[in-house]
């Protein structure tokens, strides 16, 4: 079976500028995930979807494949994922290359473990009835016991929720922003990453963090130093 590592990283970003090669304790971010899918040996091939020749140079120097940029339609920042993976498996093919399966490994991600890449893709692969894998991190606090702010009032949205105790909620999760792994023939028939048969894969809080805002990636600096004694 051949499977596929996509990296999208494109040039430009609002939020934090350059955000996909802005320097994350010594090196660019986006060599936190190429490392990673390297590290792991699942796939055949490692490449980062990028419309920036810089972002382009970064990956390369870290091993990645850039074998062709991202059209000017798939570097908007209106495009979503999986055009974009759609697009990158459509060039392959006309270049003679087909993948069964595809994993989504997102820029900014440095918590992300070549071990997790592992672990997610043997469980797919053990269960077939499934399309697809994601992984999930807990929510740390029960959104079914959150406020809402209305004209400038805080309010109970769930207020049937007031009397009952968190461990008696039922848990939510939510994406833990780091990789998707889905079958290749899935993702082009339904044009999405996920549908009805998507397998969790749950991972800790001490492995997730959203990277956001500048606020975010101080967070994310400071949690990376203590949990791998940087």
């Amino acid at each position: 079976m051949t499977k596929i590592a996509i990296i999208p990283a494109r040039g430009g970003s609002k939020r934090i500028p350059r955000k996909n090669i802005k320097e994350f304790l010594g090196k660019p971010i986006i060599a936190y995930s190429i490392e990673a899918a390297l590290r792991s040996g699942v796939f055949d091939e490692v490449m980062v979807s990028t419309d920036d020749q810089e972002i382009a140079e970064i990956a390369q120097k870290y091993g990645a494949q850039v074998p062709f940029y991202r059209s000017p339609e798939m570097s908007s920042d209106m495009a979503m994922t999986a055009p974009v993976l759609i697009e990158v498996l459509q060039e392959y093919e006309e270049r003679g290359r087909k993948f069964e399966h595809v994993c989504c490994v997102y820029p900014c991600a440095p918590f992300i473990r070549a071990g997790r890449l592992q672990e997610g893709l043997a469980l797919l692969l053990r269960q077939p009835q499934f399309d697809n894998l994601l992984p999930l991190v807990r929510f740390s606090y029960p959104p079914q016991r959150c406020f809402v702010i209305r004209q400038g009032q805080a309010y109970f949205l769930h207020p049937e929720n007031y009397n009952v105790r968190s461990q008696d909620l039922e848990p939510y999760y939510h994406d833990a922003g780091q990789f998707y792994f889905t079958k290749t023939e899935f993702l082009l028939r339904e044009q999405k990453m996920n549908g009805k048969n998507t397998l969790p894969l749950i991972l800790p809080e001490s492995e997730v963090q959203d990277i956001d805002t500048e606020e975010d990636w101080k967070i994310a600096e400071m949690k990376y130093k203590i949990l791998y004694n940087v």
